[in-house]
């Protein structure tokens, strides 16, 4: 998955980094708004969505294993004036990023459904080492193959490969057809919250 991305992004073809959709801005300033703290932004691309974050007043930590892509997501945000902490690496390789844990939100933008199961599984065990009691995990993913997607994502899926110590607090179709592909792929977003007991 990461040498397609990387083709696209060499290519220039990255319109997911165009978008910033309403349910990050509904948890970032909408009226039952999350209270601003440490975000994990994973799989964080260009930085919009991570400047966006910073901006509001969240200390961000952004993850992304496109070296381009990371170069122009600190240009975004030298031009914004904002601080990030970006991290390149491998979102199923948390661990050895040197991340303090105590992550009350983390975001994922179409990243958790480019990875197959044993990365999947991966992926959550470094999530859960660095995810606060009580954090929100916000998740848009393919519900429907799409490639270079090769398995959609389900309300089901993601409760496995994150544990018992997650509860779905609600899911959702993608209404906003910001691109092609999330139309084409049934896009949906998952919001699921950590017990305030780790597991």
């Amino acid at each position: 998955m990461s040498i397609a991305y990387r083709l696209m992004y060499r290519l220039g073809f990255a319109p997911w980094d165009s978008v910033l959709p309403g349910e990050l801005m509904a948890m970032i300033e909408g009226p039952d708004a999350l209270a601003p703290g440490r975000a994990l932004d994973l799989g964080s691309g260009k930085g919009g969505k991570a400047v966006y974050m910073a901006s509001h007043g969240w200390r961000v930590t952004a993850v992304e294993n496109v070296p381009s892509a990371m170069r122009e997501a600190r240009r975004r945000a030298d031009k914004a004036g904002v601080r990030i902490d970006f991290r390149p690496g491998d979102v199923t390789r948390l661990a050895e990023l040197g991340l303090e844990p105590g992550y009350t939100f983390v975001f994922d933008f179409g990243c958790y459904h480019g990875l197959n199961p044993s990365q999947r599984s991966a992926y959550g065990r470094g999530v859960n080492s660095l995810a606060a009691a009580g954090a929100t995990l916000l998740l848009m993913g393919f519900t429907r193959p799409l490639p270079p997607v090769t398995r959609g994502v389900t309300a089901e899926d993601l409760l496995a490969h994150l544990g018992s110590g997650w509860v779905l607090e609600w899911s959702r179709p993608d209404a906003s057809r910001s691109t092609s592909a999330m139309n084409r792929a049934a896009a949906a977003w998952f919001c699921l919250r950590r017990s305030d007991r780790q597991a």
